[in-house]
């Protein structure tokens, strides 16, 4: 105990020193607070810095641009925000600061990414659009792509299922660019090439590169535009907390108007005068829907030093489909760190992944009738007069054509189950060699699983039931390498800058497949996970697929005395895909801008802020197929001999060693102005774009001995993209109480099949299998792609002589279809064929209104398309006459009702007809949001920094003449989600869905 005693003496005296230097200084320590506004429009700046400088003792300001901080009395405060300069303020024993701070428009210039790189605005002479943070996390999404949804000129985003949890989404710019391949626009998360973009809370800023001159640095992938995703990093300052949380309520937008019982039997007994009418009535639309909802959470913590700044969040998203059976449920995760390891020397790594469920129901089913159709077409087919199930507890069948399930019994009983297990890490060193050049090199990977597990029971009796229940596993693994490392030199002198950039790359993505099936099992209980307990198995299969890709790229920017500029970019890319004679291909862009408004004749001009003529011209490439293609295939085929079964290989696909790139040529002529004093600002833009070298598969090829129908792929056709974009920024009202802002963009795009394999068209087929077409659209020289074919309606026929030009099919008579006779033939026949609709929009528009006053702000958002046509798979089926129709029957051509547009009530053949083609232009309230920022005094008081609630609708008004479930139809029949040529098509599609959203953001 002495010696206790004897050692707490001997710190007494350094102990009570440090307590004295402690105390003193808390002492001097005094709380800080004011507001940060903008000096251009007054208005408060949220978000920016607030730095004890020379220390890491930060604040950040709230929504109304407010902060406190607890400082040395003797401090000086460094006061910075993006787009402004910063100031630099001592305290003084000051405890209240008011702070206005000036734009800076070479600061602003310097926040545009762009690829490998970023650049002031001002000199960028390629079409660039930026989406902002606050605009991608608008309302809860699953993809952040979704968010992009009418936020640009020229970009059109679509979800291939509707409100489908979990569907797969289509984002082009500027049109489709090729036939055959994708027309996608290349996704660059952080500089990963391909990466999965990160939930919309995570995302910093969007820049979507549509031109050559920004697009080519990208080189063979460049062609469909490309996607530049920047997450958000850390900063200087203490850690921050924010909690973002919201939940949604959700409901379908429109459904279709059927005939319930009471209708439905003098229907079919019209068509049928033996029909039974069942003792039911049920409204399947009914039974098969529900109110779904999102939850959707995310915790972020951010903050750092000098050194080291660091960004970690965490996301969870949960979403119950409208449909029953159906959802979707994701948890991921983001992490970026920052280090500044040496004077000269920066490391980051940034870390992402997330883990998907998706429980899907059957829906777009590429074929209907016996083979097993989807929920959503069940549900408009099925015959309302029957029950989901009988007497015996046995799930009811369609008692009228094709027999087939009803949908309640699939959707309940179907097992549809998808697992994605995604990660992605992506590491930077960034070096300062010399003054003015710097190296970076990045090494990135990702890694894929997936499986998808699925079962039909024996209890579904069409479908599995004499197979005694049906079950299937497919797997996928997939991993993507990229290593880039390029050099970046700038230099100012005397009135010029440049800045080059010089660089290689290597990427290589490796898949690896898997799937086995089986059928016959004792129990349904097993699901697909014992495929050993069926008694028959089904063929399996796998698959190995690698590719290759090697870069050499350039850049080149130079500015001459803040008015004229010059830029030069060029990528060499060589791919495994490609065939030996052309693996390797280059693509060039070139561009110049004036930027008039630097000139001395407009100096101190009161109405032109600013003012930029820009003009490129460039080539990006497609990678265009997929590995192997070049080469020649075989496929595998089952024979008996004898008694046995053997397997063996016939020839599918000839080589052609000649195969290379397709290439699009790309011109762009673009004006950037502001008026009075930016009040007014936008772009205007002029492009066309001609794609060369599409790969198109030849048949006419010598047949080899026993086999016909070989086809070789071959450079052939070509195709065009011309339009005009406008985007506009207006800042209508910027008092310091209220203010307003509107953002306004308006495309179109005009898409023209050039060339084709000798000038023949080309016939294409998208129609679900039990409807036996096999000629839905086609590819016609001087044409838009993917233009719908058929015989043109011409009503009905009235009985006696029929209208001149017309004619109905042969038995037909009156209250049968009339067509449009071309030949004068007095016959319907396949050649009185014709285009019939055009699915490709004319033009694009989105207008988003911000409105403020004091603590609440609201946000207005519209968004439409005009000119595209659909075509109505789903109407084509209900009026068939096999079962269900629409409640257009109603008016159905009588010998007492002769005055109508609508065919007598009979069973007719599925054919393409101008009857079943509707203008799919529509407008839509895509989101209204009303919020609102608690006072600071009152956030203080409960230690936090911000409490911002709002409540907010999505989909709420749609104005549209197309009579479905939504205008935003898109059917794949064949899978391909990224398909140039079936577009326009509607079926048995998941409906899209209006929300009521609530949101509550923390800040801490």
């Amino acid at each position: 105990m002495f010696g206790i005693n004897r050692q707490r003496k001997r710190w007494q005296w350094p102990t009570m020193l440090l307590l004295f230097i402690g105390l003193s200084t808390h002492a001097q320590q005094l709380t800080v607070t004011g507001k940060v506004s903008s000096g251009d429009d007054n208005m408060t700046i949220p978000g920016a810095n607030v730095i004890e400088k020379g220390t890491g003792n930060g604040a950040s300001t709230d929504f109304d641009g407010n902060f406190t901080i607890s400082v040395n009395s003797g401090a000086i405060l460094v006061f910075s925000s993006i787009g402004f300069s910063s100031v630099e303020i001592p305290v003084n024993g000051q405890q209240e600061i008011n702070v206005i701070l000036q734009t800076d428009t070479r600061t602003l210039d310097e926040v545009v990414v762009i690829g490998y790189g970023t650049s002031r605005k001002s000199d960028i002479t390629g079409s660039v659009s930026s989406v902002k943070s606050e605009e991608i996390s608008a309302y809860p999404v699953l993809n952040a792509q979704q968010a992009l949804q009418g936020r640009a000129a020229g970009v059109v985003v679509q979800s291939n299922n509707g409100g489908e949890p979990g569907a797969p989404i289509s984002l082009r710019v500027r049109g489709s660019t090729s036939i055959g391949a994708s027309s996608a626009a290349l996704i660059v998360v952080d500089g990963f090439v391909g990466g999965d973009l990160p939930q919309p809370n995570d995302i910093s800023s969007i820049e979507i590169l549509k031109d050559a001159s920004a697009t080519a640095i990208y080189g063979s992938r460049g062609s469909g535009g490309v996607i530049l995703v920047t997450t958000k990093k850390g900063r200087q300052g203490k850690m921050r907390i924010e909690l973002n949380s919201s939940y949604s309520i959700q409901q379908v937008t429109n459904r279709l108007e059927l005939l319930d019982a009471a209708q439905f039997a003098p229907y079919r007994q019209a068509i049928n005068a033996s029909y039974t009418p069942g003792d039911a009535d049920t409204d399947w639309q009914d039974l098969i829907y529900r109110s779904g909802n999102i939850s959707n959470h995310q915790l972020s913590f951010s903050g750092g030093t000098d050194d080291i700044k660091y960004y970690a969040s965490g996301n969870y998203f949960d979403q119950k489909g409208v449909v029953i059976n159906s959802g979707f449920e994701r948890f991921s995760f983001l992490s970026n760190v920052d280090v500044q390891a040496m004077e000269r020397l920066k490391l980051g790594l940034s870390l992402y992944g997330n883990r998907d469920r998706k429980n899907g129901v059957a829906s777009q089913a590429s074929s209907g009738g016996r083979a097993g159709g989807d929920v959503i077409s069940l549900a408009y087919r099925f015959a309302p007069d029957r029950p989901v199930q009988d007497e015996n507890g046995v799930n009811t069948t369609n008692p009228l054509g094709d027999q087939f399930e009803n949908p309640v019994a699939v959707a309940r009983e179907t097992v549809d189950d998808t697992r994605v297990d995604d990660f992605r890490a992506n590491f930077y060193a960034d070096y300062e060699l010399l003054k003015g050049l710097s190296f970076k090199t990045t090494f990135g990977f990702s890694t894929e699983n997936r499986l998808r597990g699925r079962f039909q029971p024996s209890t579904l009796t069409v479908q599995a039931g004499g197979q005694g229940g049906i079950a299937s596993m497919e797997t996928l693994k997939a991993t993507n390498l990229l290593s880039e490392n390029y050099a970046t030199y700038t230099n100012t002198f005397g009135k010029s800058e440049l800045t080059a950039v010089l660089g290689y790359s290597y990427q290589k993505i490796r898949r690896e497949q898997f799937g086995a099936a089986a059928q016959n099992f004792i129990t349904n209980s097993v699901s697909y996970f014992n495929l050993g307990s069926g008694s028959v198995l089904l063929p399996s299969f796998s698959a190995l697929t690698e590719q290759e890709i090697i870069s050499q790229f350039g850049r080149l920017n130079y500015q001459f005395d803040d008015r004229f500029l010059l830029t030069f970019t060029a990528r060499r890319d060589g791919s495994s895909n490609f065939a030996r004679n052309n693996k390797y291909a280059f693509f060039p862009s070139g561009a110049v801008g004036w930027h008039i408004s630097n000139e001395s004749f407009l100096e101190g001009n009161k109405t032109i802020s600013d003012l930029k003529l820009r003009g490129s011209y460039g080539v990006t490439g497609n990678p265009s197929i997929s590995p192997y293609q070049s080469l020649a295939s075989f496929q595998d085929i089952y024979t008996v001999v004898g008694a046995q079964t053997v397997n063996a290989v016939v020839p599918r696909q000839l080589a052609n060693p000649n195969l290379k790139w397709e290439s699009s040529y790309q011109t762009n002529i673009g004006l950037d102005f502001g008026l009075f004093n930016n009040r007014l600002s936008g772009t205007l833009d002029y492009y066309k774009i001609d794609t060369e070298d599409v790969i198109l598969g030849d048949s006419s090829t010598p047949e080899y001995i026993g086999f016909t129908n070989l086809t070789a792929l071959r450079n052939i056709g070509e195709i065009s993209n011309k339009g005009f974009e406008i985007t506009l920024s207006t800042r209508n009202i910027t008092g310091s109480d209220f203010s307003w802002t509107t953002d306004f963009n308006w495309a179109t795009n005009k898409n023209e099949v050039v060339k084709l394999i000798d000038g023949q068209d080309i016939f294409l087929n998208s129609a679900p299998g039990s409807f036996l077409q096999n000629q839905t659209h086609l590819l016609r020289e001087g044409e838009p792609v993917g233009v719908f074919y058929g015989y043109q309606y011409q009503g009905v026929n009235q009985g006696g002589t029929l209208p001149e030009g017309t004619a109905g099919y042969p038995g037909t008579g009156a209250g049968d279809e009339l067509f449009t006779d071309l030949d004068g033939d007095g016959q319907i026949t396949t050649d009185d064929r014709m285009i019939i609709g055009d699915p490709n929009p004319d033009w694009t528009a989105g207008m988003n209104n911000n409105l403020r006053y004091k603590n609440f702000d609201l946000n207005v958002f519209f968004q439409g398309s005009v000119g595209g046509d659909i075509f109505s798979y789903t109407f084509l089926e209900l009026a068939s006459g096999e079962s269900n129709a629409t409640t257009e029957v109603l008016n159905a051509w009588t010998p007492t009702n002769t005055d109508t547009n609508v065919p007598s009530a009979a069973v007719r053949e599925k054919r393409m007809t101008s009857r079943f083609v509707y203008d799919g232009s529509y407008v839509r309230l895509k989101n209204l949001a009303l919020g609102y920022n608690l006072p600071q005094e009152v956030v203080e008081k409960m230690g936090m920094e911000g409490i911002r609630v709002a409540i907010s609708g999505q989909n709420l008004w749609t104005i549209t003449d197309f009579p479905g479930t939504d205008p935003e139809a898109s059917y794949r029949s064949n899978g391909n989600y990224d398909s140039n040529v079936n577009r326009g098509f509607d079926y048995g599609s998941y409906p899209n869905l209006s929300s009521i959203t609530l949101a509550l953001n923390l800040k801490f």
